[in-house]
């Protein structure tokens, strides 16, 4: 592992070259997965590039792992320091102990548990600093300062966005008639490196960038011509919540993104269910930012790729998103009916469900929904269905026999 010339100018196609040696060293081979579901449903050929795959998880190991490797010994024996929402944060942890250094990294109070265990495992120091990684960033660059650390900013460095692009010279590999990628942008290091270096490969290629609608950072900066910083950001894609982008990669950004698209946070809950039931692949929010922006995509018979950033997603946060992405569907939902408070009501209730080949998940029986109970009692019955068809079907047939369904708020 030597010291290689930190003083190369980074974005270039040599530079890209010699990266893409680099982090072949440390990273697994993510090859192109053709997905049939999506490409059914988008009318183009849709190609998952899966860096949830990578040994830490996520992508952001190229970058980390090349920028040490371009380090000098003197950078290297005062330390490392970063502040990441954690994927870098363990590429940075990995880097660090392959080349026996110390690693110190801030994150934010708000980061997935896992993710935060998973740097410690790796041998970092973890700082709990912040609700956002910007207040966490600050934090680390003081701490740089005092003690000397060397900082590795996770995407507001040349060097660490040009390991990054690494992953369009495997797209072309794979691809080489590859017409869109679509790219996750959070503080824009993998979009300034992948966009730049699929730009050299081909100036024709189309490459989209995207944000969680509430924390379009760059979309606002691009718009503006210039950085600007959100006051606040809030979503679910918690690898992309950044309030101001890289100035430095910013350029590079401007000149080689061809769209912005952002999308909802109830459009990664869906994804996430589609990744898990077609693809058994589990994914994190912000890598599933370009999955949901398929739909956003107005082209037909085109070859996309799609870039999975990463799928270090905690079992809890993954719990909530397929309840939530089941109900959302239809497959799971809420039905309240009236009953008079006499035997055998509910069995003729539960008749009406199976014959329409529902399955009943919960039930619950509220006696006191009136003060005449023979009159009526309240039952409130969760249900799976097939989807929405399904749902529709039962309640009609509910409807038919007497029963006046209403649909209330799921909770399971």
């Amino acid at each position: 592992m030597a010291t290689r010339n930190n003083k190369k100018e980074m974005l270039t196609l040599d530079a890209f070259e010699e990266a893409s040696a680099v982090v072949k060293e440390v990273t697994k081979e993510t090859k192109l997965v053709y997905s049939a579901a999506l490409s059914e449903r988008t009318g183009n050929k849709v190609y998952l590039k899966p860096e949830n795959l990578q040994m830490t998880g996520a992508y952001k190991l190229r970058g980390a792992y090349y920028k040490v490797s371009t380090m000098s010994k003197a950078e290297r024996g005062r330390g490392i320091i970063t502040a990441s929402a954690g994927n870098h944060a363990q590429g940075v942890a990995y880097a660090a102990r392959q080349f026996g250094l110390k690693a110190t990294i801030v994150m934010p109070t708000t980061t997935p548990l896992i993710k935060v265990n998973r740097t410690k495992n790796l041998g970092a120091e973890v700082i709990l600093f912040g609700d956002v990684y910007d207040e966490a960033c600050d934090k680390a660059l003081k701490l740089a300062k005092s003690e000397g650390y060397t900082f590795i900013h996770p995407f507001d460095d040349p060097v660490v966005a040009t390991g990054q692009g690494t992953i369009a010279m495997e797209i072309f590999q794979d691809l080489p008639v590859v017409d869109y990628i679509l790219v996750p942008i959070g503080g824009g290091g993998l979009a300034a490196g992948v966009s730049t270096l699929a730009k050299l490969l081909n100036p024709k290629i189309k490459v989209i960038g995207v944000e969680p609608e509430g924390a379009a950072c760059m979309k606002a900066s691009l718009e503006a011509g210039k950085v600007v910083g959100l006051k606040s950001v809030s979503t679910i894609a918690d690898g992309t919540a950044v309030k101001t982008p890289g100035s430095v990669i910013f350029p590079y950004v401007q000149k080689n993104i061809d769209k912005i698209i952002t999308v909802k946070d109830e459009e990664l809950i869906v994804a996430f269910l589609d990744m898990v039931e077609n693809h058994k692949m589990v994914v994190e929010n912000s890598g599933l930012l370009t999955v949901a922006a398929l739909s956003h995509l107005k082209v037909k018979n085109k070859r996309v790729v799609s870039i999975l950033s990463g799928g270090n997603m905690d079992v809890i946060t993954m719990s909530s998103v397929v309840s939530q992405g089941l109900i959302m569907r239809d497959r799971i939902f809420t039905v309240s009916v009236l009953l008079p408070d006499k035997p055998g009501q509910l069995s003729q209730v539960s008749g009406v469900i199976a014959n329409e080949n529902g399955n009943v998940i919960k039930l619950e029986h509220n006696q006191f929904v009136s003060t005449n109970r023979n009159a009526a009692v309240e039952l409130r019955i969760t249900l799976e269905a097939f989807g929405t068809e399904h749902k529709n079907r039962i309640l009609h047939t509910l409807e038919v026999e007497g029963y006046k369904p209403k649909i209330v708020r799921t909770s399971i």
